[in-house]
């Protein structure tokens, strides 16, 4: 039969690496249960802070019902917040690959195993490992994707990260109440001393010999040659997630360490230099921006409110008292940059000016940008009355450049970067 023919997969012989075992496993599975926590919180924050309960502009995510338990009013401080969460969700993510890679290739006798259900509490945890596994590569290859500027996936990324990630750590809380015991149980017993890869594949004989809950099918019952041992391959998987964090951690900072984010899109060299010399995420030409409507002629911004409408030109808005505020750019893939000092008319000042004297209400905010993502965006009142929120006219000393949002922009402390919307072309305050 097939499950004993050394020839197919469904066979225990067929799988000889004498690294398997449920030690090599349990230390790999550790990582993870720690490392994919600090990620499925993180991805929670960064959801929360497009605020999806403010607006269907902001809410890419239909029917989320329950699974919006958690969402509140994001707040402004601190104003690196955003930078924090979202750098660390992005950058342990990548560094978190080859610990999971090295992790299915530990486990992946088990979802050949024969017959695929013993009974019907192993067919439900058959079914969990499938959702776990699934989940897990479906969420870092769009993660990755995602990080990559390549959005090769079908519909948006937010819903489809979103229930993906809901999906996986359901999947993967389930794995972990069935396994964490054992795993911290296999770890404690490991020999303190180096252990060659012969010596704890026999152990890890002896232990599948026990019984399954030891083995748990993982130790080949004719293990080849051993060609590392098993502390070497952990340092190995190490190795790997080490290399991945000095190459793409650098796109969190400025400067020299930017350019050691070589895997990133965003490492390398800033994008030019003087006061406009940092990172965006899309230029003008993407966003189908043309200079003429940009001009001091041909642009007005146009604010409503419970007043009624004015159209205030740059000249106009030059004329507002004007405050600064020393704010970072953070953005979903994960790269950021320092405090850049702004220069512009804050957002609660607009308000007044449309019949909101006292506390500002939300805003809803469209851009001149024609396609894409993120043409408009919706702001909770906390955030517009928040002094340092700006709608920013200067940058470091300078005026805006058209890349980086001229004749004005949004900036917020703490927001996503999508949601400091460039190219303003109207703002309409009132609860949304």
């Amino acid at each position: 039969m097939r499950d004993h023919d050394p020839r197919f997969p469904s066979s225990p012989g067929f799988w000889r690496s004498p690294l398997r075992g449920p030690r090599f496993t349990s230390v790999l599975g550790l990582v993870l249960l720690a490392g994919i926590t600090v990620l499925f919180l993180t991805g929670l924050l960064s959801y929360a802070a497009y605020n999806p309960n403010l607006s269907p502009v902001n809410d890419q995510t239909p029917g989320k019902g329950l699974l919006g338990f958690y969402l509140f009013a994001w707040p402004t401080d601190p104003p690196w917040l955003y930078r924090l969460t979202q750098g660390v969700h992005v950058t342990l993510g990548l560094v978190l690959i080859p610990v999971l890679l090295a992790k299915l290739w530990s486990v992946v006798p088990r979802l050949f195993t024969l017959p695929p259900a013993r009974s019907l509490a192993h067919a439900l945890e058959r079914i969990s490992l499938l959702l776990l596994v699934g989940g897990a590569l479906f969420e870092f290859v769009t993660g990755v994707l995602n990080v990559q500027l390549d959005y090769l996936f079908p519909g948006s990324f937010y819903p489809l990260h979103f229930y993906g990630a809901w999906v996986f750590f359901a999947a993967f809380v389930a794995h972990a109440v069935l396994k964490a015991p054992t795993a911290v149980r296999n770890v404690r017993r490991m020999r303190a001393g180096t252990e060659d890869a012969r010596g704890g594949a026999e152990e890890d004989a002896r232990g599948g010999a026990e019984g399954d809950a030891e083995g748990d099918g993982l130790v080949s019952p004719r293990p080849g040659a051993p060609t590392v041992s098993r502390r070497g391959a952990l340092w190995t998987v190490g190795g790997g997630s080490l290399l991945l964090l000095g190459t793409s951690a650098g796109r969190n900072f400025d400067g020299p360490l930017r350019a050691t984010a070589l895997l990133a899109p965003h490492g390398g060299p800033e994008p030019g230099t003087g006061p406009n010399g940092f990172q965006i995420n899309k230029t003008a030409a993407y966003a189908g921006i043309d200079a003429a409507e940009t001009g001091e002629d041909a642009w007005r911004l146009v604010v409503t409110g419970r007043t009624g409408t004015v159209r205030l030109g740059r000249a106009d808005l030059l004329r507002l008292p004007l405050y600064g505020a020393a704010l970072p750019i953070a953005c979903v893939e994960g790269w950021s940059t320092s405090d850049q000092r702004w220069r512009g008319v804050r957002l609660r000042d607009l308000a007044a000016l449309v019949g909101f004297d006292g506390d500002p209400p939300d805003v809803f905010v469209e851009s001149l940008q024609r396609r894409g993502a993120f043409r408009h965006g919706a702001l909770r009142a906390n955030q517009v009355a928040d002094p340092r929120s700006l709608l920013a006219l200067y940058v470091n000393g300078a005026a805006l450049s058209q890349d980086h949002g001229y004749p004005a922009r949004i900036i917020v402390p703490a927001a996503p970067g999508v949601l400091n919307t460039k190219w303003v072309a109207r703002m309409t305050f009132g609860d949304l």
